[in-house]
């Protein structure tokens, strides 16, 4: 015979249940705040694009000038995402594992994009890398210009985004124990391959996921861009400025449509990043 299970006691059936309510009451509130948050806006944005039917969509959201703003803006967040996804693993290896004087001030100044307003550091960017400013003068001097230009876009969102990696890939760091790189340099590894075959593996979806999040940032930034953009219609524009020129001009259909095309790429690019992070994943496993 088997014996009998002990009777649970009160704080045991409280554990079992667990913290939050039932599965079903969850989902429930998961489900109603992210329709009424998230769902809601969205299918309100498409829908009114849909009333400009198929033709209509196209005609508005392939005009020239919004073709040269979504380059723009998809590019110029490509190439700040990638350049974060390098320089922001880099920003947290040192964190982590060198320690300095000043270490906890680097480390809170690194969140001063989260709090900052968007205004205030594009303000302060072309404030900067102005032709007159500190930075832009000496570059000037050089024949290298950033105000004003496609690189003063790149800079701005190299500044917003840097936050994203670093804080995606500070936890992965934290719990990557370094005996497991002393082990391998016993082993006779390079430094390289000590990276290549232990560290980038636990590392590879941590740096995916801050990329993403970094690239979603770059696309839909708009306030830090603006000043140091100069805003030139297909040189400098990018889509979420078109998108508030159209809607002061009272051209709600055009603002509509380029919006829905945006909301179309952006998703397509973070599922296809979602699905490198799991196939990342999978290969660590």
């Amino acid at each position: 015979m088997t014996p009998e299970a002990p009777p649970l006691t009160a704080r045991r059936r409280a554990t079992c249940r667990g913290v939050l309510p039932g599965f079903g009451l969850s989902l429930g509130y998961t489900l109603t705040y992210l329709g009424v948050l998230v769902l809601l806006p969205l299918g309100a944005l498409v829908l009114r694009a849909s009333s400009l039917g198929p033709a209509g969509i196209l005609r508005a959201a392939t005009e020239e000038r919004a073709l040269a703003a979504y380059g723009l803006s998809f590019g110029a967040a490509l190439v700040a995402a990638l350049v974060n996804a390098l320089f922001g693993t880099l920003v947290a290896w040192v964190l982590i594992r060198y320690p300095f004087p000043g270490r906890k001030l680097v480390d809170a100044i690194v969140d001063l994009p989260f709090a900052l307003p968007t205004a205030v550091a594009g303000i302060a960017l072309t404030a900067v890398y102005a032709p007159t400013g500190w930075l832009g003068a000496p570059l000037a001097g050089l024949g290298i210009e950033v105000a004003f230009t496609r690189v003063g876009v790149v800079f701005a969102l190299v500044f917003v985004g840097l936050p994203f990696v670093v804080r995606t890939v500070q936890p992965v760091l934290e719990a990557l124990d370094p005996h497991v790189e002393e082990a391998s340099a016993v082993l006779g590894a390079t430094r390289l391959q000590t990276f290549r075959a232990v560290i980038f593996p636990e590392l590879w979806p941590a740096m995916l996921t801050g990329f993403a999040l970094a690239f979603a940032r770059g696309v839909g930034e708009y306030g830090s861009v603006v000043f140091i953009s100069g805003n030139m219609p297909h040189r400098t524009e990018i889509a979420p400025l078109l998108i508030v020129t159209k809607l002061e001009q009272y051209d709600y259909d055009g603002a509509t449509a380029i919006a829905t095309v945006m909301l179309g790429v952006s998703f397509l690019a973070l599922l296809g990043i979602n699905a490198a992070q799991r196939l990342a994943r999978r290969a660590r496993t």
